[in-house]
């Protein structure tokens, strides 16, 4: 089996890898010639544009695009001509799951399928295998169950949960019982990218979770400290309580051993911490790529509380400094009933 793959980043290359590594041919394009060059030199066949990736396919063909979700209708635009009725498109990226209900129903009309896959798994995929939730027509799926079945784990990363039935078929063929393999067909267009918008929306909050209660711990020595004594602090009760200096490396390492916190997350926050243990490498400024947005979105419509999800995604747009003139309208309001002046500051409005 061949496929072509259009986009070659962090997670495109890992994947094109990985396929190689199961007997699954690539041709591979990215604007980038030298990324184009790194998975040549690995065996994959090159393409210098998209015309010269799809011609280089088999009929019917598949073309994979691993892109960020602003492009993939540009790509789509360019690739759709150059397709045959029965050719498969897949978006592997983190589009929004209403474009592909509107992407699928464009494409049908030309006989094109067109199928949405969630992929989890990160830079690391290439060797844990990656996650795919796939939203399209099942004949298509069906057909790439071999590909799927290659980037995926397998059934080996992790134990079967009890009371699964042991007579479940593991058929990639037929795509039975593919969950356990690590891919599963979700439903048809837009159904994997809502799961992994979902699952990206659980994953802020777990994240959030974590970076909460390791701050926590690293203050929980703030009764050592030297507290001001005035009318805009509120005073320290019970100092005594606070009087810990915590190794969070270690209690990061303790965590993942028979803890029920454990999780890849914490093995990789683990990995941060030995590495620069105050993590004075990075700035916390924390991005979302829109699967938290959207999340809420589907939440309101849904009519399904969802507050861990919306705090997560709300601290990272604070986390951006995008509070700060929301801090400046409280503080100009302490000042305006109270007079009270932000700590630390005088501010002569008298000029």
């Amino acid at each position: 089996m061949q496929i072509g793959m259009v986009g070659l980043g962090r997670m495109g290359a890992g994947m094109v890898r990985r396929l190689m590594d199961k007997n699954i041919h690539c041709v591979v394009y990215d604007p980038q010639e030298d990324a184009v060059a790194r998975l040549t030199a690995d065996g994959a066949i090159g393409a210098v544009s998209l015309n010269d990736l799809v011609e280089q396919l088999p009929r019917p063909r598949t073309v994979w695009l691993m892109v960020p979700a602003g492009l993939v209708d540009e790509l789509l635009d360019q690739v759709t001509p150059l397709l045959d009725a029965d050719d498969i498109v897949i978006d592997g990226g983190n589009s929004c799951y209403h474009d592909d209900i509107r992407r699928a129903q464009a494409l049908a009309g030309r006989g094109i399928h067109y199928l949405d896959v969630g992929t989890s798994g990160g830079v690391h995929g290439q060797a844990r295998g990656y996650c795919l939730m796939i939203g399209g027509d099942a004949t298509a799926v069906q057909r790439l169950n071999p590909v799927f079945a290659a980037l995926s784990p397998g059934r080996d990363a992790a134990s079967r949960t009890p009371g699964r039935n042991e007579g479940m078929s593991a058929n990639t063929d037929t795509g039975a019982g593919t969950a356990e393999q690590g891919y599963l067909h979700c439903g048809p267009a837009g159904a994997g990218h809502f799961v992994k918008m979902v699952h990206n929306g659980i994953e802020y909050g777990i994240m959030q979770a974590y970076a909460e209660g390791f701050n926590l711990l690293r203050h929980a020595n703030v009764g050592k400290s030297d507290h001001a004594t005035d009318a805009e602090t509120t005073p320290m009760r019970d100092p005594q309580h606070y009087q810990y200096d915590m190794d969070l490396p270690e209690i990061a390492e303790l965590w993942r051993r028979g803890s029920v916190i454990g999780s890849w997350l914490l093995d990789l926050t683990a990995q941060a911490f030995q590495a620069d243990p105050g993590l004075d490498g990075f700035a916390g400024r924390v991005s979302d790529s829109g699967e938290g947005r959207w999340t809420l979105h589907a939440a309101i419509d849904e009519g399904v509380p969802v507050p861990v999800l919306s705090a997560a995604l709300f601290e990272r747009f604070q986390s951006r400094g995008n509070a700060e003139f929301a801090n400046k309208v409280l503080s100009a309001m302490r000042k305006g009933f109270g007079g009270h002046h932000e700590p630390g500051t005088e501010i002569n409005h008298s000029a």
